[in-house]
């Protein structure tokens, strides 16, 4: 009896000592998506909308070939074609320029009522020098660091989306030399350079197409949010806030 007990015990205790493991993961998994949710929609939505892209974009593609007496190509070597690298790179390039130019512009600049501006002629947070920081122990190693590296980490984002701006107008440039070529090739026209290509109106056709949407954007979320709301959004102001006070 006593063994059969004592074995019951070690049983029981062992039961017990898993299930805090499955419910500690499920613990964990929702901190994750507490913590963390808005990104990991995003990059899934991201990679929905690319999958849809490169997939109709290939179907399209294959369309244009059988228009020229030409075959159809596998998916794996669409992904090499000018096409898909210009369509997805003019898309990136103005994406990423549009955030430079927001991050900068909101440096300098006000729209009094806005949630997406700073508040005119008050100080605020990220305006402070973070070398008289009285949280120089907690904060990022930048910052405690100082110097040089303390000079790039406090213009880091604007830095950022500007490479990202500068690569993805590059690719453009390269991959939609390539594309256009093949369409001239198709049509028995000569090639051009690179350089003719980024001087031509055709490139710049794609670029400022899709450059001017994006500004668009920026003004309707600076314009709208003075007037409009979400309740919720860190976007937007709170609701029952006066319509000109400017910032969250």
């Amino acid at each position: 009896m006593t063994s059969n007990s004592h074995g019951e015990s070690l049983g029981g205790s062992l039961s017990r000592a898993k299930k805090p493991d499955g419910s500690e993961r499920l613990s964990e998994l929702r901190r994750v998506w507490h913590d963390y949710g808005l990104s990991i929609v995003l990059v899934v939505l991201f990679l929905f909308a690319m999958a849809g892209q490169t997939l109709t974009g290939w179907h399209v593609y294959n369309a244009e070939q059988r228009d020229h007496g030409e075959r159809d190509i596998s998916l794996t070597r669409y992904l090499a074609t000018g096409h898909f690298g210009e369509a997805t790179f003019e898309n990136w390039e103005s994406e990423f320029l549009q955030m430079a130019f927001y991050v900068i512009l909101t440096v300098f600049l006000y729209q009094r009522g806005s949630s997406e501006s700073k508040r005119p002629d008050v100080v605020e947070l990220v305006d402070l020098d973070p070398r008289l920081s009285p949280n120089t122990d907690e904060a990022p190693w930048p910052v405690r660091r100082g110097g040089v590296v303390l000079k790039l980490y406090e213009h880091s984002l604007s830095l950022a989306f500007a490479t990202l701006f500068v690569v993805s107008f590059t690719l453009h440039a390269v991959t939609g030399l390539r594309d256009y070529n093949e369409e001239l090739i198709a049509h028995t026209e000569p090639a051009v350079t690179l350089a003719g290509y980024m001087s031509s109106a055709r490139f710049w056709f794609e670029s400022f197409q899709n450059w001017q949407s994006e500004f668009l954007a920026l003004v309707a979320m600076v314009v709208l949010s003075i007037f409009l709301r979400q309740r919720g959004s860190p976007e937007s102001k709170p609701v029952d806030a006066p319509t000109w006070d400017t910032g969250s």
